[in-house]
């Protein structure tokens, strides 16, 4: 009975009625972009478009299924309509002076990946219903880099199809009706997807699962890397790593497997002599740092955010992302001199 209030006061344009009806979901509204978009500023504009749309639509709004589903449907085609009509972002080149890196494993096939903090997805968690029973995949898993990386290279219409079922749990017949399609497509570009993220699973199979969040175990590891990257100590980075160790770079595209390639790029870093200071944070569920550069006097520069992705007790990948994302994470983009 409120809802129906609400929903009323807000088709007769009561803008604070709208809000209250809406923003429980904005946030996982917006995790939702993420997973279909790779970024967090298009997320956030998906987002500002779905809320728009469904402000100028309530009246269309017949309460056939939830306000939740509704706006989904709205979010996923607004999502849709993005990857369908963006012109492809080029790649960009390498841009550190001075320093010439490694030749690498291969060039990455979806750059255009940005980190999602991990403060926002803690407000994911304390508004977003919990997954329906078709889920597959735990809230960690789904935001986790690699898996966002994935979704990124599969065809747009199969990648909404697999984030409704087995990452929201959506029913088959919701998503078809979500999408304006067939209960039958809808399981034939679901079965595809799962194929297109098996076919990226790494050949060594599943690693070890990571230490929990701000244990003992992850604080002695976060405390391990800062040591060794601050002091640039290649040795002591090098032994953190697992064997098979990944390492990438968006926006560029260049992708590094295995620790000799991953230890060649970092000792080149090292012994360009660019002293680095970190600042911890989190990001998709795992340790991540806002790097700075020393310099002899004034502010100390942003040159990106590092993450990195723990197997045991062991660093198994990691990412270097631009410094524009810092203040997503709350960090400034220099820091005072020293």
């Amino acid at each position: 009975m409120v809802a129906d209030d609400l929903i009323s006061r807000a088709r007769s344009g009561d803008d604070d009625a709208f809000r209250e009806l809406t923003e429980p979901h904005r946030r996982e509204l917006q995790a939702h972009c993420y997973r279909m978009l790779g970024t967090l500023q298009d997320a956030e504009d998906a987002v500002q478009d779905t809320l728009l749309a469904a402000w100028q639509g309530l009246a269309g709004f017949e309460g056939r299924s939830s306000l939740r589903t509704w706006l989904y449907k709205i979010a996923t085609n607004r999502c849709l309509n993005a990857l369908r009509t963006a012109s492809r972002r080029p790649a960009k080149e390498w841009n550190i002076p001075g320093i010439e890196p490694p030749q690498p494993t291969r060039l990455a096939e979806a750059v255009w990946l940005e980190p999602y903090p991990d403060a926002l997805l803690a407000e994911v968690a304390g508004t977003a219903l919990p997954p329906g029973p078709e889920a597959r995949y735990e809230q960690a898993e789904s935001i986790s880099l690699a898996f966002v990386a994935a979704l990124q290279v599969l065809p747009p219409r199969q990648l909404a199809v697999l984030i409704l079922r087995d990452v929201l749990g959506f029913h088959a017949s919701e998503v078809a009706s979500m999408l304006d399609a067939t209960v039958e497509s809808v399981n034939s570009a679901l079965k595809r997807a799962r194929a297109g993220m098996q076919r990226r699973q790494p050949a060594a199979g599943v690693p070890e699962p990571p230490p929990a969040p701000g244990s003992p175990a992850e604080d002695a590891m976060v405390a391990r890397f800062t040591s060794a990257y601050e002091s640039a100590d290649l040795d002591a980075l090098v032994a953190l790593l697992t064997d098979d160790a990944f390492m990438s770079m968006p926006p560029m595209p260049l992708e590094y497997v295995g620790r000799d390639l991953v230890a060649d790029f970092c000792g080149r870093l090292f012994a360009a002599g660019r002293g680095i200071d970190l600042v911890p944070t989190r990001a998709n569920g795992q340790p991540a740092f806002g790097a700075y550069l020393r310099v002899p006097s004034g502010p100390r520069p942003a040159t990106g955010l590092i993450t990195i992705t723990l197997a045991g007790d062991r660093i198994c990948a990691t990412s270097r992302f631009e410094g524009s994302v810092l203040p997503w994470f709350g960090l400034p983009l220099s820091l005072p001199s020293r």
